[in-house]
């Protein structure tokens, strides 16, 4: 497996041989995000993006009792225009990287999950979350307001109305709120979420990888227009697995009564 870019921030982890798992490592500050964990962040997915090599999923999670609170505004306090500018166009990038990832994100949150926390989750395919987890897009009580995907993610997943109410009043909900407003896919027991994010994760790692792959592009960029063009993709998605190696594993797979060994090829 590829030596995927890690530093004390942002900790990079294999979980067997196709999943990765990212750990936001800044506990003492409730994984409030810093420069350092946003290079990291962005030179990971970077490195997904031209090569994800045996990788098949990653789950993204935060040390300690949080999953992240969010920018460090204490860092952010002392920096002038021209660096808050900057870390945030690494931010960027790095958030679009993510929605568009080769492979699936899961977010496995627990505790708080804040503001540029929660648009990293957002940014995720899907979202687990322990049931005494707590949500916030809060930007607008600080005079900013989301600029990681947060007005365009939380919408799409909630709702146009719930999510103006969400983001304009900054109000904090529950799990039980996320997951019946449609945010957050389960609901675990308190200290469970990461241990079942990881079973998904595996349990994707074990279907066809180039499969999974144009699923996902097909269902994301599908879902930015209207049905019929959203089927033609589907249908052109389709069309790329069917001189494949994995299609032809997986059908002969099936007809022997055996497990498939896909390779992505």
């Amino acid at each position: 497996m590829n030596a995927w870019p890690s530093s004390d921030a942002l900790r990079v982890e294999p979980v067997g041989e196709h999943v990765l798992l990212v750990t936001m490592h800044r506990p003492e500050v409730l994984n409030a995000m810093n420069a350092e964990m946003g290079r990291t962040m962005h030179d990971l997915l970077l490195a997904l993006h031209d090569d994800p090599g045996a990788v098949r999923a990653v789950v993204l999670t935060g040390a300690g009792r949080a999953f992240s609170a969010g920018a460090d505004l204490k860092v952010r306090h002392t920096q002038d225009l021209a660096d808050w500018t900057r870390q945030h166009a690494v931010a960027e990038r790095s958030f679009e990287l993510r929605v568009e990832s080769p492979v699936p994100w899961i977010a496995a949150v627990h505790g708080v999950c804040y503001a540029g926390g929660l648009e990293a989750a957002l940014s995720c395919d899907f979202i687990y979350a322990e049931a005494d987890a707590r949500f916030a897009l809060t930007e607008c009580r600080i005079g900013i307001m989301p600029g990681c995907m947060g007005t365009q993610n939380l919408p799409r997943a909630v709702g146009e109305r719930r999510a103006k109410e969400l983001i304009l009043s900054a109000q904090p909900f529950s799990g039980a709120e996320a997951a019946q407003w449609g945010l957050v896919n389960r609901l675990c027991a308190p200290g469970t979420v990461l241990t079942e994010a990881l079973a998904c994760a595996e349990r994707i790692a074990a279907c066809a990888p180039l499969s999974v792959r144009q699923a996902k592009k097909s269902i994301h960029f599908g879902l930015q227009t209207d049905l019929h063009t959203g089927y033609r993709l589907e249908l052109e998605t389709w069309h790329r697995l069917l001189d494949t190696q994995d299609r032809r594993e997986g059908i002969a797979a099936f007809n022997e009564k055996r497990a498939p060994r896909f390779l992505g090829r």
